[in-house]
């Protein structure tokens, strides 16, 4: 039977506690509690939270996907692992962002006053646009508007 030295059984402990301590996953959005990383406001909107979950696991919570998005601007984008937004259909659920389509309309109202809304699909966003109004995009999309 092999003996383990005190050393062994103390490292072993130690790369449990470093691999467990870095989770990579989202963090429930407390609503009413909860403050934004960019502006500090409280998030009560529960269509229009949004996150950025960090490849070393910390959680940053917004009340808006604009103030994710000008928060995002001022990091290093390789440190992201995950862009998570709250969405029309669903209030409360996180989506990825990346993989969302947006919709800004005037008819929709938003804590930041962007008039912008995440939507799972193209096809919930096109059905919402044609009763609001307004304009669809991509991430990718959104991105770039938001530039100019």
């Amino acid at each position: 039977m092999k003996k383990y030295s005190f050393n062994n059984i103390a490292f072993f402990i130690l790369v449990i506690m470093l691999f467990g301590s870095c989770n990579v996953q989202p963090e429930t959005i407390h609503y009413g509690e909860d403050n934004c990383h960019y502006c500090s406001m409280t998030i009560v909107d529960k269509i229009h939270g949004a996150e950025i979950v960090t490849k070393k696991g910390k959680v940053f919570k917004f009340d808006a996907v604009e103030c994710m998005i000008n928060y995002a601007a001022e990091i290093d984008k390789e440190e992201v692992s995950i862009y998570l937004s709250n969405h029309y259909d669903s209030p409360e659920e996180l989506i990825d962002a990346t993989q969302a389509t947006f919709l800004i309309s005037k008819n929709i109202s938003s804590p930041m006053g962007a008039f912008l809304t995440s939507f799972e699909s193209k096809a919930s966003a096109e059905k919402v646009k044609s009763e609001k109004g307004g304009d669809v995009f991509t991430w990718e999309e959104l991105l770039e508007h938001l530039k100019h």
